[in-house]
């Protein structure tokens, strides 16, 4: 470079490209949690009717074992933040690594039903660490001018790793000549299916010892130094390292710890902007995303797609998920929020509408018929690509940016309690509602998907190229 080259403001913060490439790696290893999230959230599709069987157990009770991760998701992150705060973001990521680990064995290896739903839900809980400790790691080791980019490593994470459990599941049946019970190597293939977790969980568990630990931490126990080396390593090499460190105090000591009492608009009632909130996150998960991510396969045997197929499908409906979320990703700040979301609510319920009335046929020797059975499979992959492109994205877009900072913490986590709740009222109720009736099934997803509409155009405002500092 020669000595004409105009040198970054120092407001930028833009990482050297040489540190870049080094931000790069520890901001993809720190979404390794990211990717178990998505993994082990999704894995379990492969397994539920072989379980079913296994254990001989009814609907109820087998979604009250698939859904009973959600306890310990919800447990997760509610805690996550505070053992972070105490030991450190490493430390928090190598716990959620162990119990990752010790789920995969645990589930693969279960003595009963019982067991396995105590695997669930250790393995919840390390979902719920991952899904606090990952971006909040990222953001704090992030240069500001990348930041955003950064950011957006853990949602690709996610989706990533629900399309590559799906096609681990796929690729295991095709090992079991089709059957979800067929032998490999003394355990059955379902059980394969669960442990394989094992590996992605202790390459996380070995990439944290080559990550360092957070700036933020580190000056809230004294370790000025430390930070001052590892924002050396990540900060443009022209930043007055005693400047950010300061910086980082400052913030650090203005922060208000927001409370539940702050949250409150009347003697028994949250202020409008949290009702929002929560509205936004109940929606995400009422119009049934879940169902084909933790029920897919099963969905698809029942209206007579042999087991091979179901999987098959269940893999490409993960990578239609991908490509939706890229699609969001690049949209979301040129079109804004409530465009995105109002488009991806009319999809969603055109699509849910179209797999009602397909799936109110009746079978044909177990078999939906030609017509409607490719009705829906299109429109299940429709679905899930509206709800990706949209609401998998723009939800946690606006709870990031639409409450004021005096309550930003403390309304994200009742929002995200309502997110754990609605999954798990969706999650628990599938199999026995589609017991009762498929079809109508698909049209409870739908008036949700519908209802969400008019949500958006009377509460929710655009957040698009507003400061934080504008949010009240």
């Amino acid at each position: 470079m020669t000595s004409t080259a105009k040198t970054p403001p120092a407001g930028d913060r833009a990482a050297h490209p040489e540190h870049l490439s080094h931000v790069v790696f520890i901001t993809a290893a720190a979404a390794m949690g990211g990717f178990l999230f998505g993994y082990d959230s999704s894995v379990i599709n492969g397994a539920v009717e072989a379980i079913r069987s296994r254990y001989d157990i009814g609907s109820a009770v087998l979604a009250q074992v698939i859904a009973v991760a959600l306890i310990g998701c919800a447990i997760g992150a509610a805690t996550a933040g505070r053992i972070a705060d105490r030991i450190g973001r490493i430390r928090c990521m190598q716990i959620s690594a162990a119990l990752f680990t010790i789920s995969a064995i645990g589930s693969a290896l279960p003595f009963d039903i019982y067991d396995l739903a105590v695997w669930r839900i250790i393995g919840g809980f390390a979902i719920g660490m991952a899904s606090v400790i990952g971006p909040a790691y990222i953001a704090e080791v992030s240069p500001a001018a990348y930041r955003g980019r950064l950011g957006s490593f853990q949602q690709a994470a996610i989706v990533i790793g629900i399309a590559v459990s799906q096609l681990v599941n796929f690729g295991i049946l095709q090992l079991a000549d089709g059957d979800q019970r067929g032998q490999l190597l003394g355990l059955e293939a379902w059980q394969w299916m669960l442990g394989v977790m094992v590996v992605p969980a202790l390459l996380y568990g070995l990439l944290t010892l080559a990550i360092p630990e957070s700036p933020r931490y580190l000056i809230s126990v004294g370790r000025t130094q430390r930070a001052r080396q590892v924002l050396a390593e990540v900060e443009n090499e022209d930043v007055d390292l005693d400047a950010r460190v300061a910086e980082i105090e400052r913030a650090m000591r203005r922060e208000h710890k927001a409370a539940f009492r702050d949250l409150r608009g009347g003697r028994f009632s949250f202020l409008p902007i949290v009702w929002v909130g929560i509205g936004l996150s109940m929606f995400q998960q009422l119009v049934g995303i879940n169902v084909a991510f933790y029920y897919s396969a099963t969905l698809w045997q029942s209206v007579g797609i042999d087991p091979s197929s179901s999987f098959l499908y269940s893999f490409t409906t993960s990578i239609v998920n991908i490509i939706g979320t890229v699609i969001a990703m690049v949209l979301v700040d040129r079109v804004g929020r409530r465009p995105l979301a109002l488009v991806g609510s009319a999809g969603m319920a055109l699509a849910l509408a179209c797999e009602a009335w397909a799936f109110s046929a009746p079978l044909v020797n177990g078999k939906l018929p030609a017509a409607e059975g490719t009705v829906a499979l299109v429109a299940a992959h429709v679905f899930v690509l509206f709800f990706a492109l949209s609401w998998g994205v723009v939800v946690w877009v606006f709870l990031g940016e639409m409450f004021p900072n005096r309550i930003r913490a403390a309304a994200l986590g009742v929002a995200a309690a309502a997110q754990w709740i609605a999954n798990w009222a969706i999650t628990a109720s599938f199999p026995s509602l589609a017991d009762w009736n498929l079809s109508g099934t698909y049209v409870i997803y739908t008036c949700f998907a519908v209802l969400s509409i008019p949500f958006v155009l009377l509460f929710v405002k655009e957040t698009k190229g507003r400061t934080l500092e504008e949010m009240g």
